[in-house]
């Protein structure tokens, strides 16, 4: 079971380091080192008595050395959160019990005791940081800091390589708009994952995407609009069958793959004809989140693509956006986490009168509710 604990740890810390939380993944693993060397240290001197002076007189003195190391992880968890805290005091009073038990000298209620109360705080916080990680959001809570540095913010922290306004404030949407209206590519919102904007009207500004993330250019870039009716009016060769499907799925986390045609300029594309989607088809979505419909609305069309180097995993938090791509923007609109960690499932529908849809890329709409969704509308 100590082993068990000590690989539930190294996930943890993993998570941990995922959400740019590297206090937590550095305690989460450096526990996980002692949690599995107890563990191991048990096995041994259970399995080869003989061994038995040999094994503790090392871990003897490693477990002074992690009283002194904890003690600072305890003064730095302090100001981050109660569950990260009570883990750092609960391992302290473990090592505590390391020490003792390699000194011949450990009351076994009391190892009971600890080992329960670290076993269940351990439970709880790798629970709540896979939870958290999964889904974006903060499900389980891991409490506030016991202390706060104040500080600061104009003196200790750095400026934005960007323009960065917040997605609240409709100043903040306009400085926005008028970047992309500009020909600028900005880090924007969406109802997933963040994703770089620019504007259909401005062709350079969709080239610079594709230097922005090293993407490669048979990839194509796909566009947003703010509601159905914006399609509508610029009367594409879509069958009855299609438009009730982008009913049934607009707004929200699918895109539909059409074919392409004259018509998108009606739509407002504009000179960026050329560099969305491909020669024949183009993937089209509208988003299901108010800030950015607002922003399409302000701006027309926006040619999409998620904000992360090509290759690596998406962003869902501004900062990750900054601190990955912010030098090479011109804005990013603040929306704090994302409300997705995956992006959009893709479905083509470029013959869907013929042989049906294909999902050509799952995301956060399973395929089988996408699936599901089809064969409701067809069967009407």
């Amino acid at each position: 079971l100590i082993l068990i604990g000590g690989f539930v740890q190294i996930l943890a810390g993993f998570l941990a380091f995922r959400k740019y939380d590297h206090l937590g993944g550095a305690a989460f693993l450096t526990f996980s080192a002692l949690w599995s060397s107890y563990g191991a240290t048990r096995i041994i001197v259970a399995a080869y008595p003989s061994s038995q002076n040999i094994t503790l007189e090392g871990f003897t003195a490693g477990s002074i050395a992690f009283l002194v190391l904890n003690a600072f992880l305890i003064i730095l968890a302090s100001s981050f959160n109660v569950v990260l805290l009570c883990m750092t005091l609960a391992m302290e009073l473990l090592t505590i019990c390391f020490l003792l038990f390699t000194l011949e000298n450990l009351p076994l209620p009391f190892e009971i005791a600890m080992l329960s109360i670290f076993s269940i705080i351990c439970f709880y916080g790798a629970t709540a940081s896979l939870a958290n990680s999964m889904f974006g959001k903060d499900l389980m809570m891991m409490g506030p800091p016991l202390f706060t540095v104040e500080s600061s913010k104009k003196d200790t922290e750095d400026p934005p390589p960007c323009i960065c306004p917040k997605s609240h404030c409709t100043s903040g949407l306009r400085t926005i708009a008028d970047l992309l209206n500009t020909g600028a590519v900005c880090g924007v919102p969406t109802d997933t994952v963040y994703a770089l904007a620019a504007s259909c009207k401005h062709p350079q500004a969709i080239e610079k995407v594709y230097r922005i993330k090293d993407r490669p250019q048979e990839k194509p870039i796909c566009i947003f609009i703010s509601n159905l009716d914006q399609l509508r009016a610029a009367a594409p060769p879509i069958s009855p069958l299609l438009w009730e499907f982008m009913e049934n799925v607009y707004p929200g986390g699918i895109g539909c793959i059409v074919k392409k045609g004259e018509w998108l300029k009606k739509l407002g594309v504009g000179a960026g004809y050329s560099r969305v989607g491909t020669q024949d088809s183009i993937m089209i979505r509208v988003p299901d989140l108010t800030v950015l419909v607002h922003l399409i609305d302000m701006t027309g069309p926006l040619a999409i693509t998620s904000a992360n180097p090509s290759g690596e995993v998406d962003s869902t938090h501004h900062n990750m956006v900054i601190s990955r791509l912010g030098h090479k923007l011109e804005g990013v609109l603040c929306d704090g986490e994302s409300d997705e960690v995956v992006a959009s499932t893709v479905v083509n529908c470029t013959k869907i009168d013929e042989s049906g849809i294909t999902i050509v890329r799952e995301g956060c709409i399973p395929a089988g509710k996408v699936m599901q969704i089809f064969e409701s509308v067809k069967n009407r």
